[in-house]
């Protein structure tokens, strides 16, 4: 698409304009509000979070709610508790809309109607964006109602919002999952193929079990386990029950393989299926019915020829640098589940838990690059001992690096004087060379990270030994030190049932240990 000439008579000006009212852009919007920046989140819908009024489409959420943990500390209760936004008022959390664990998405959309009203977060509703582009003045927003819109920089925060359908012929006889039938009585006695093996496919299947005549979830890959590789949009056990009926021989069952074609036919939609663990066998079965389960992308098609953004991972995300920029259009940034793009099935972004801190840490970037505001930072003891302790204090209260295992870290800069050292939070591990630190600066980076998984992560043997820390299989802080942009020493401090590394011999003790070498370096380093 090309720039147009027409020009706005009239134009809604301000620093930043983001896209989207989901939870991501909500965040921001707090964020920026807090900070008296100049802002507006344009929304296509009438209300706040619009993509949970429809998704999950039967509509519980996997995101757990855990309301009693046996904490008091705010701060802590936020490792479970996956759909609180990041605010002030203790009082504005999910637990006081919802008790379950698993909770509704209904809940979820009221919970954010109330943060936007209670921060009276700015966004202009019932703006659908038809156009972006940009000039030398930054930004340029066209909405569907004839309205004009310009920011110096432009925040995405849309989420991933368009299906993703794959390429195979015949593919029309399906229904996607957006719009597919929740009732179950509809399937009754009907033979259903399910294509895909995320936790929408088996939140599907799952509503589908008690009536449906036979149920086949299939995708050219093998299911994925949450349990085992951390990535909690893997499937999920809250929807796993239908594995149970496959391996116990209830009329169900997983194919691994690629659905080559979906032809109707007079005795149902015949399905060419080439399998991936059956020695390039094909096989034709008949389906009365086939959903497609198949994931989202992002949706690109807004963006003019000025300012497309790169995509990666097969077209699905936009391509963002370490700081959540496009690659190729300087001044736009994502926000929410797009940012997953730089720990893509590694870690949280893609989740709110996980995301509210990426764009808290995205609010202080902003600051940052366009206000000229320092990064949050504080003083602490910089010998060994003293060290040790504000080190320790994070790991055991921190819900950010818990959450964004191996993604966030925290900085502590040494200094010359060895009685001080600079602290700074939540910065994202690939980002910190690129903003805080110089290259020159000795530092240590704190992180909790899990370790390899066995086959059966249900049974790990285990080295319950300081000296074995670097084995730990579970989540466990990793503390590493860098000199001259280099890393010249790294300590695991060993796995603990609890979350809590508060053992003297276990945790402290090598952690001083491990301090008092990174000084001695220091020294030699000088000399």
């Amino acid at each position: 698409m090309q720039i147009e000439a027409e020009q706005p008579a009239e134009v809604t000006r301000v620093d930043t304009l983001i896209i989207g009212a989901g939870p991501a852009g909500l965040q921001l919007g707090y964020y920026l509000s807090r900070s008296s920046r100049s802002y507006l989140i344009l929304e296509e819908g009438y209300g706040p979070g619009m993509f949970f009024r429809t998704f999950p489409r039967h509509r519980t959420l996997i995101s757990i709610n855990k309301v009693y943990t046996g904490y008091e500390d705010p701060e802590i209760n936020q490792r479970w508790d996956w759909n609180s936004l990041l605010c002030d008022d203790p009082d504005l959390v999910f637990k006081a809309y919802s008790q379950e664990y698993f909770p509704s998405a209904d809940d979820l959309v009221r919970y954010l109607g109330d943060f936007a009203s209670r921060w009276q977060i700015a966004v202009r509703y019932r703006t659908r964006v038809e156009r972006v582009s940009r000039d030398d003045q930054g930004f340029l927003v066209r909405a569907a109602d004839g309205s004009w819109f310009r920011g110096d920089r432009l925040v995405v925060a849309t989420g991933l919002s368009r299906p993703f359908h794959p390429e195979i012929p015949g593919l029309e006889h399906a229904e996607p999952y957006t719009t597919v039938s929740t009732d179950p009585q509809e399937f009754k006695n009907q033979r259903v193929l399910i294509l895909g093996k995320g936790n929408s496919a088996f939140e599907t299947a799952d509503c589908l079990t008690s009536t449906a005549a036979l149920i086949h979830v299939a995708s050219p890959r093998p299911v994925k386990f949450a349990w085992k590789t951390h990535f909690v949009g893997h499937l999920r056990a809250v929807n796993n029950n239908f594995l149970d009926t496959y391996q116990l021989k209830s009329q169900n069952a997983i194919l691994d393989g690629d659905v080559r074609s979906i032809e109707r036919r007079p005795e149902g939609l015949a399905v060419s299926i080439h399998y991936s663990h059956a020695e390039e066998e094909t096989e034709t079965l008949f389906y009365d019915r086939v959903i497609l389960c198949t994931g989202f992308r992002f949706d690109a098609s807004i963006f003019d020829s000025s300012c497309a953004p790169a995509l990666c991972i097969d077209d699905r995300f936009p391509d963002q640098t370490s700081a959540w920029e496009s690659v190729n259009v300087p001044g736009m940034y994502f926000a929410g589940t797009l940012m997953q793009m730089r720990d893509f099935k590694k870690s949280t972004s893609g989740f709110i838990h996980g995301f509210r801190y990426n764009v808290r840490a995205l609010a202080r970037l902003i600051d940052s690059r366009a206000y000229g505001s320092p990064w949050p930072s504080k003083v602490v003891d910089g010998r060994p001992e003293g060290l040790a302790r504000a080190i320790l204090e994070r790991v055991n209260q921190t819900p950010a690096l818990w959450q964004l295992f191996g993604f966030l870290g925290e900085v502590f800069v040494l200094q010359g004087d060895e009685r001080r050292a600079t602290y700074y939070p939540e910065l994202p591990l690939a980002h910190i060379r690129e903003s805080i630190v110089d290259p020159s600066d000795e530092h240590v980076v704190l992180s909790l990270e899990f370790g390899p998984c066995p086959e059966d992560p249900f049974n790990i043997p285990r080295k319950p030994s300081p000296e074995a820390a670097d084995q730990s299989t579970f989540l466990h802080p990793v503390v590493r030190h860098y000199q001259e942009g280099k890393q010249v020493g790294e300590l695991h401090l060993l796995e603990n049932l609890l979350g809590e590394w508060k053992s003297e011999e276990l945790h402290v003790k090598p952690l001083v240990e491990f301090l008092v070498r990174c000084r001695e370096r220091s020294v030699l380093a000088r000399a």
